[in-house]
């Protein structure tokens, strides 16, 4: 009997990872991206609510840059999601998953606030604002470096471990809420220092939230420079490529990791003391409001570039800007405005795979075809 032959036929196309793209083709796809996001959004809210798609467009860009105050509403915002973006880049870059920056951000806002209730009225407004400052990044820095040796000693998942730490934090935050309470057993704290503004960020050219945007700005330029220029920013990125290569060239990957996380930490921090002190003036469980996750879309999208960051902070601080003000003109449910923020992230991240990625078909495959 003789054996059956079988054709063994090559894909009709297959995927094939970019070694380079050129940057102007890049950003053409980002764009033809949102737009497609766009257009399949206004089909939606035309389908589901009958409305004008360019006039929910028109209504989320006035949500945003409608009044001057929301301009700068809008920026600091920006601002603060940034700081936190900033502050998981180095970890992400290592491919150590710190899931727990919104962790960190409430453990420096806790330090800070403790700062301000304990020390405010009594100390000298430049020491006062050196020790709320000092504490938020020891506090949020150790707060970090714990899962970080866990992992560098005994090499456990950090995923898990940075992400079971948020809990703790926010009981801690809850905790102490309830302590510093006024008036007492509200559980909220209040506005911190209202009477003397004690510890509060001081306003610049009558700007209140102008000393965070320009704390952050320069916070971007370091990074940046830290991770293209400077020998710990080489090492990171060796570590994050292969650590048998890191190992190999006699890095101590252990010593890498931690200090990574102490900075990452530390920025953390720092995003917490702007919160309190130069945004809301008070500590809440939720004063994070989800950034330490949004974070980690943000650096992700940016190819952790600081400052590509600026425009994809920009891009999703808009969207949730624009989101609200639909729901609120067009009495539409909150549920709406989410599906299309949904969307237009889902394209804008469905863009990478073509930016990285090409497909290639078969040079005979419309002769097959025939």
């Amino acid at each position: 009997m003789s054996k059956k032959e079988t054709t063994v036929r090559e894909p009709y196309f297959h995927i094939v990872k970019r070694t380079s793209i050129p940057w102007w083709k890049a950003w053409t796809i980002r764009i033809l991206a949102v737009v497609a996001a766009l257009v399949v959004s206004g089909l939606i809210t035309v389908l589901l609510t009958g409305e004008d798609p360019f006039k929910v467009y028109g209504t989320m860009i006035g949500g945003s840059f409608g009044t001057p105050r929301r301009i700068w509403g809008m920026a600091q915002n920006l601002a603060m999601l940034l700081c936190v973006s900033l502050a998981v880049t180095p970890a992400f870059k290592m491919k150590f998953w710190n899931i727990g920056a919104e962790g960190q951000v409430l453990i420096g806002a806790l330090a800070t606030t403790a700062c301000m209730i304990k020390l405010g009225d009594s100390l000298p407004t430049p020491v006062l604002f050196a020790v709320m400052i000092v504490s938020s990044i020891i506090c949020a820095g150790i707060w970090a470096m714990i899962p970080a040796y866990c992992r560098a000693k005994w090499n456990t998942n950090e995923t898990l471990f940075t992400l079971m730490m948020n809990y703790i934090a926010i009981q801690l935050v809850s905790y102490f809420s309830y302590e510093w309470s006024v008036p007492k057993g509200s559980g909220q704290i209040g506005v911190i220092n209202s009477a003397s503004q004690a510890g509060w960020m001081p306003a610049i050219l009558g700007k209140p939230y102008l000393a965070n945007i320009l704390i952050v700005a320069v916070l971007t330029v370091l990074m940046y420079i830290y991770l293209n220029y400077s020998k710990q920013g080489y090492e990171i990125q060796i570590v994050g490529e292969s650590e048998n290569t890191a190992r190999y060239i006699g890095l101590n990957i252990k010593k890498v990791i931690i200090r990574t996380m102490l900075l990452s930490g530390a920025l953390c921090g720092i995003a917490g003391l702007l919160l309190v002190s130069g945004t809301d003036h008070t500590l809440t469980r939720n004063l994070a409001g989800g950034r330490g996750f949004t974070a980690i879309m943000v650096a992700w999208l940016a190819k952790f570039n600081p400052f590509y960051m600026i425009l994809t902070s920009f891009l999703i601080v808009f969207l949730q800007k624009g989101a609200t003000e639909i729901s609120t003109i067009f009495a539409l449910n909150n549920s709406f405005s989410d599906i299309i923020t949904g969307i237009i992230i889902f394209f804008i991240i469905g863009s990478e795979f073509f930016v990285n990625y090409s497909i290639k078909f078969r040079e005979n495959a419309k002769e097959d075809a025939k």
